[in-house]
């Protein structure tokens, strides 16, 4: 083996490395060290640098008929179940992890999708109830009434919001202390196929890790990376913009999904809030930065003021911006590609609800070898 390549100290255990410093690659390498996996992950620089460190991280399963399939809702909905489990072995997540509700209305005199939406959830067992202007103030605090419309708006109360760095370092921590072991930093990694398989990741510096199975947790950049192995992923990739305020009082606990603008508390008291007309305005240019105007921060910091309580005076501390991973059809890709054994992918939009239960699902099939029916409908090989 060559003096720049990694092995692992417990040869009889299965390899793996997972790319991906997100959400969903963490969860799935803490989910293989606990099945007693040899897991290294490697991520190019640091943890939720990439889309998890600019999530709304909304989780839910809200929407009406032919907004996503009965497996993908399906999933969603055990997604937010295995949130539920997490917070009761880790009691500090009460902290970052909040299941206080969703509030949806749609535009004035533009609700026939929003009750086509109601009436299915209501058709599935979603937990939906249609309030009235009066009503918001006695199921969720910290919303301005004036900004519902008269006909009204969707409270999901099994709904809720995570931070995703503050779930990625409980998950960091579970990886290693079960043996796994980080790698940051490790600029442009990409896998090493050798004989038709995977067999290793290899780092910008060139160092080579081998291991048994490859899994690409990458976000938006997996369907660039596996299309050299003649594999598509169709992607609809857009760029995101999350804004974020300085900490502040606010009795806002549900999520918002408004017209104009997406906004949740955060655990230091602060909001953040993401809308898509906003992210339409950001520029991206050539050499792939992003240019953020300054109108728009401030438009969507007024938005957020108008369906406040108080509507108080909003400031920007930060804000992050970037590729938000989506397929090209809205479902998950999760499992092996045929064309490459060994080497696994993980994309998906809803990667917040979805992180736990797809870090589950994608550990169990990488060390079993069987495939697992609940990840069927979603497997890379559907584009092809």
């Amino acid at each position: 083996m060559p003096a720049s390549s990694v092995s692992f100290s417990s040869p009889s255990s299965h390899r793996v490395a997972v790319v991906g410093g997100g959400v969903l690659g963490v969860s799935t390498a803490a989910q293989l060290a606990r099945r007693g996996a040899d897991v290294v992950l490697v991520t190019d620089s640091e943890l939720t640098a990439g889309a998890s460190g600019r999530s709304l991280s909304w989780l839910n399963s809200f929407g009406g008929p032919g907004v996503r399939s009965s497996a993908y809702h399906e999933l969603r909905l055990l997604g937010i179940d295995r949130y539920r489990t997490f917070a009761h072995r880790v009691p500090s997540s009460s902290g970052y992890l909040r299941f206080d509700g969703g509030l949806t209305w749609a535009p004035p005199g533009d609700t026939e999708q929003h009750r086509s939406a109601f009436a299915h959830m209501r058709r599935c067992g979603y937990d939906a109830v249609w309030l009235n202007r009066d009503e918001v103030a006695d199921w969720t605090p910290g919303v301005d009434p004036a900004a519902i419309p008269d006909e009204g708006a969707i409270f999901n109360p099994g709904e809720g919001w995570v931070d995703l760095t503050a779930l990625v370092r409980q998950l960091a921590t579970d990886l290693t202390a079960t043996g796994g072991r980080i790698v940051t930093g490790a600029g442009t990694v990409s896998v090493v196929v050798e004989g038709g398989r995977a067999t290793a990741v290899r780092t910008a510096a060139g160092e080579r890790i081998y291991v048994d199975t490859v899994l690409l947790a990458t976000g938006a950049a997996v369907p660039r990376m596996v299309q050299e192995y003649g594999v598509t992923i169709e992607d609809a990739t857009p760029v995101a913009l999350l804004v974020r305020t300085p900490p502040m009082s606010t009795t806002l606990r549900a999520v918002l999904n408004t017209p104009r603008v997406a906004v949740r508390p955060a655990p230091d008291g602060s909001l953040v809030m993401d809308s898509d007309a906003a992210a339409d305005t950001v520029i991206t240019h050539p050499d792939g930065t992003y240019e953020v105007k300054d109108s728009t921060v401030e438009g969507l910091l007024h938005e957020a003021s108008s369906v406040l309580a108080g509507n108080p005076e909003l400031t920007a501390a930060s804000y992050g911006v970037g590729p938000k991973p989506i397929p090209g059809d809205g479902e998950p890709v999760l499992g092996g590609l045929e064309e490459v054994p060994g080497l696994f992918v993980a994309f998906t939009h809803s990667g917040a609800t979805l992180a736990l239960i797809a870090g589950e699902l994608l550990a169990d099939e990488i060390i079993t070898g069987v495939r697992h029916p609940l990840l069927s409908a979603f497997r890379p090989g559907r584009f092809g």
